[in-house]
């Protein structure tokens, strides 16, 4: 779509990373807001620790904003921390994601990381 001064190119909002059905394995109501995510998990998808992210609990239907955390490399564990440990049980499945703006061009060709993840947090499968 060519920008002009009446319609300018859009900038969309695309999804960057997906941790599709992580299996939650620790809430911490006292500590700190955060999602803990194990690093390799992070490394994998591209997600900074600080970034925002958005989860779905496919569990209950929850929806939140925080910020990742990263929690040791290679533990498997997946943690909400502070008010967000409200909105999960332990062993809940969780949709991670990261969404990142881009103009139309970039948004039409870009591929997010997306890791499908087996119950124990490890990845069964990276999709492109």
């Amino acid at each position: 779509m060519a920008a002009n001064p009446v319609h300018p190119a859009p900038v969309r909002s695309m999804l960057r990373a997906k941790l599709h059905r992580a299996t939650l394995t620790g809430a911490d109501l006292h500590y700190e807001g955060s999602c803990g995510i194990d690093q390799t998990l992070l490394e994998a998808c591209d997600i900074l620790p600080g970034e925002q992210i958005e989860i779905y609990n496919v569990t209950n239907g929850a929806r939140l904003s925080t910020y990742a955390i990263a929690e040791p490399a290679g533990s498997k564990r997946i943690t909400l921390n502070g008010s967000a440990a409200r909105h999960a049980a332990v062993g809940d499945l969780l949709i991670i994601c990261t969404y990142s703006p881009m103009d139309d061009a970039t948004a039409r060709a870009f591929k997010p990381r997306i890791a499908l993840l087996d119950p124990d947090n490890q990845i069964a499968a990276m999709k492109a």
